[in-house]
């Protein structure tokens, strides 16, 4: 196995979802009252038992959410593992 790729690149991130099939989401529940969206996720639908607690949104919302945290993305080349980091 590869190891995970640091990045923050947009067309680099949807790029892997899409290969993936992951989706851009939120954990439900976890909106934070007018603050921002809430606990971001790339969700895998065609791959989860648990569809119920994710909030598919678009790829703006998500990368709104996504500079407004000053996040970063690990990526795994072969596999559909992604983590949500802060940036260095």
């Amino acid at each position: 196995m590869s190891e995970a790729k640091k990045t923050t690149d947009r067309k680099e991130i949807e790029k892997w979802a899409k290969q993936h099939g992951g989706v851009p989401s939120i954990i439900k529940g976890t909106e934070d009252d007018g603050k921002g969206e809430g606990v971001l996720r790339i969700h895998f639908p065609k791959k989860s038992k648990d569809n119920e607690s994710f909030e598919e949104v678009s790829w703006d919302e998500f990368f709104k959410e996504f500079e407004a945290k000053k996040l970063a993305i690990l990526l795994s080349p072969d596999s559909n593992f992604s983590k949500l980091v802060k940036r260095d």
